[in-house]
């Protein structure tokens, strides 16, 4: 066969059988591809009828590369043993030589010199045209890739079959296809970010016959919107709690790996302490780590231990970035960043191997309100690219965050420290020496964002060897409420020293809160807002009297081991002001305890409160060692895991003065009773062993029942007690007080009480029910 014409042998089934020279040079196809397929094939489209029956006429080929070829075609028929056609051999002319070829069309330059990657696949997935950016991502010219399938030319990674998917697709549903896909190429270093539309192709019929792509290289704009959604994570997840060291591993975890293939947080020592930020260091400044984290499990990576001070010298990155207030990045040669490497591998020799291929890094102080904090390392390992000038603004930005979040957690944990030293200095160190009752008490503080509480308690001896007990609750938290708390707190002892019942003096309480509230003004008002319970048990009578405002009623233990909840009516909380308080008095066995609590105890979001006061009650009832071993029972049943509020206890179980240690006498008002009133006291000394008490004893009672007679109204009684003093007490049915006055040299009277006050420990005066009583305490040896 000529190689100036095309000769082809097709059998009846018009499979080719034959491939001459000339038929490749015209169609592109060697004889290996042609033979074997069927001639419809390589047909573009389907020959006409008419052609068809005359054996020859025009015919449209596809050529392997693609394009499209007219050609006039002969056929001649082979006939067999029965006459009958077996085959046909195919002629055909090369097309006539075209005029000179004027360049390639717009449309081609175009495709050809696009900016972005351009492709044409056939329905197989095989290369029919790439354009020149395409030839450079896949580092191959276009004759390597024309007539390979696609499979061919990658590796066998997720994203090439997810590539050669999406091509499939496109030819079997016919619509176009768009993603985004992260992935490498053979001529590209790293991975770059794609923005890839696959389209089909269709001929003039109609029919599908490839399928066309553009790819777009989306590196920077996936890059700034990952940078974009690491500043909106950082706005959530840095700073979830007000810790310092945890706010800076919020942020180590924040950074790594996406960011950084390590990462560390050092910190100025004065952040994690109470100390005011010093003057700047002028030469090397020590900082102490506080968080670190590596792709690398553990962190071998890292040279300081955490909570490890280190030393840096003024050449390094990280002082450098602390004194210009700005990042500073290395890079792999650079003097200063070889230099940091080699310190970090000499302070640390071990983890060498991990810090093998450190090529760049950056610092960035952390600063926060024009101070300065400490400073944040990101380092870059196995991750390709260089910190460039995107990261150290987005590096920037991170910190400036966090260092926010770090100063409002110094500045909390410095407030919390100042209220919680106020509140222990307010609070009772050691309660004072009483015999009356027996008395335990925990103070947890709260662990919550909003502070300290204003929680407080006290146990306040009073006159008759009765004893106060006091607990309250002032609204809100930080030092505010625990300066509030001390005004509270010392108005209570100023207004249990006057000796006023529960009631009234919950009463002057609430005036007092009132006033304090009037001289603030804005937010402060609502701080002054409290609630308070005070008690007062007097052994003698074993009477318990109590009044509450707005605060939880006590629990009451009974020696049989029942428990409940003393009966009484809350009232207003202090500063509602213009309501009035009631009390409530019961008679108690010797023995039983009193629980007085504050609301932290039994209250919280997710608990019922009814609940948690019989929780109360119950762990109340529990067999204990001692009373101190009951609190911390009760604390551990009761008290929520993590108290919202601040949590106060105090336990008081009573006992009782017996009748060995009471004695008392009706004195009739006649001045010719007092020696008789002498010479009673006299003798209930000596019944008691007290014989050395009987001189001044007989001068209070001489004094104190003359008075009595003399300026006060029936009836007068006289009664000693026993205790840990003797107490000697005079009432009578008069209201008016008596008080010290100077008498002159020339005075027959006025100086009765005045002996009375040097003689004894301690004297006063309290109202009763039915007038007041004098009291006189004077002081016993030990047993």
């Amino acid at each position: 066969m000529e190689q100036v014409s095309a000769a082809a042998v097709i059998d009846a089934r018009g499979i080719v059988t034959g491939w001459s020279e000339g038929a490749r040079t015209l169609t592109g196809y060697p004889a290996e591809e042609a033979v074997g397929r069927s001639v419809g094939a390589l047909l573009a489209e389907p020959p006409s009828a008419t052609s068809v029956a005359a054996l020859a006429g025009p015919v449209v080929l596809r050529h392997r590369d693609g394009s499209l070829l007219l050609l006039t075609v002969r056929a001649c028929a082979v006939l067999g043993a029965d006459g009958a056609p077996d085959g046909y051999v195919l002629t055909a002319e090369p097309p006539a030589e075209p005029p000179a070829d004027p360049g390639p069309t717009l449309a081609e330059q175009a495709f050809q010199q696009a900016s972005m990657s351009l492709s044409v696949f056939d329905t197989g997935q095989r290369y029919l045209r790439v354009n020149d950016v395409a030839c450079r991502v896949m580092g191959v010219p276009e004759d390597a890739l024309i007539g390979r399938f696609f499979p061919e030319s990658v590796e066998d990674v997720e994203h090439s079959r997810g590539f050669l998917h999406n091509l499939r697709q496109v030819v079997e549903t016919g619509r176009p296809v768009r993603y985004d896909s992260w992935a490498g190429a053979p001529a590209l270093n790293r991975e770059h970010a794609w923005s890839i539309e696959m389209w089909p192709l269709r001929d003039p019929s109609g029919e599908l016959t490839a399928v066309a792509l553009a790819a777009f290289d989306s590196t920077e704009q996936y890059l700034a919107r990952q940078r974009l959604a690491l500043l909106n994570e950082a706005a959530t997840c840095i700073g979830t709690t007000l810790d310092v060291v945890r706010t800076a591993e919020e942020l180590v975890e924040l950074l790594v790996p996406r960011y950084a293939d390590f990462a560390s947080v050092d910190l100025l020592p004065w952040v994690l302490g109470a100390d005011e930020p010093p003057q700047a260091p002028d030469g090397e400044i020590v900082l102490r780590r506080v968080a670190h984290g590596s792709v690398t499990e553990g962190a071998p990576d890292a040279a300081v231990h955490l909570g490890q001070a280190d030393v840096y010298p003024l050449s390094s990155p990280p002082v450098r970035a602390l004194r210009e207030g700005r990042a500073v990045r290395g890079q792999a040669g650079e003097p200063d960043f070889v230099r940091w490497v080699e310190d970090r591998n000499a302070r640390s020799p071990e983890g060498r191997s991990h810090r093998e291929g450190v090529h760049s890094m950056i610092a960035v102080p952390l600063r926060a309100r024009g101070t300065t904090l400490g400073v944040a390392v990101a380092v870059r390992m196995a991750h390709p690219d260089d910190y460039a000038e995107d990261d150290a603004v987005l590096a920037e930005e991170l910190a400036s965050r966090a260092a926010v979040c770090i100063d409002n957690a110094r500045r909390f944990a410095r407030e919390r420290s100042t209220a919680l030293a106020l509140q222990h200095t307010l609070l009772p160190r050691g309660l004072p020496g009483q015999a009356v009752v027996e008395v335990a008490h925990r103070y947890r503080p709260s662990g919550s964002l909003a502070g300290i509480g204003g929680d407080w308690f006290d146990v306040i001896p009073l006159s008759g060897s009765r004893v106060a007990l006091v607990v309250g609750d002032v609204v809100g938290h930080g030092i505010a409420s625990s300066a509030t708390m001390g005004r509270l707190c010392t108005a209570v002892r100023t207004l249990a020293d006057v000796d006023l019942p529960p009631d009234e003096l919950l009463t002057h309480l609430d005036d007092l809160v009132t006033h304090l509230a009037s001289d603030d003004t804005g937010d402060e008002v609502a701080e002054l807002g409290a609630t308070c319970l005070y008690a007062v048990y007097d052994p003698v009578s074993r009477r318990l009297t109590l009044a509450a405002a707005g605060h939880p009623p006590p629990a009451l233990v009974l020696p049989d081991g029942t428990s409940s909840l003393v009966p009484m009516t809350a009232g207003p909380p202090l500063g509602v002001g213009g309501l009035p308080f009631e009390a409530v008095e019961l008679e108690l066995p010797e023995g039983a305890v009193v629980a007085l609590y504050t609301d932290g105890l039994i209250e919280d979001r997710d608990r019922d409160v009814d609940h948690a006061t019989a929780e109360l009650c119950r762990a109340l009832t529990a067999s204990a060692e001692s009373l101190d071993a009951l609190c911390d029972s009760v604390l551990k049943a009761v008290m929520p895991e993590e108290p919202s509020d601040d949590v106060a206890l105090l336990l008081a179980r009573t006992r009782a003065l017996g009748g060995d240690r009471v004695a008392t006498w009706d004195i009739e008002p006649d001045p010719a009773r007092v020696a008789g009133a002498r010479q009673a006291a006299t003798e209930q000394l000596a019944a008691w062993g007290l014989e050395e008490e009987a001189f001044v004893t007989e001068l209070v009672v001489s004094e104190l029942v003359t008075n009595a007679i003399r300026y006060g109204q029936p009836p007068i009684q006289l009664r000693l007690i026993r205790d840990r003093a003797l107490i000697c007490e005079v009432s009578d049915g008069s209201s008016t007080s008596p008080h010290l006055r100077r008498a002159h040299a020339y005075d027959e009277g006025g100086r009765g009480l005045l002996l009375v006050a040097q003689l004894t420990q301690r004297w006063g005066s309290r109202q009763t029910g039915s007038g007041k009583t004098i009291w006189a305490e004077q002081p016993l040896p030990p047993d």
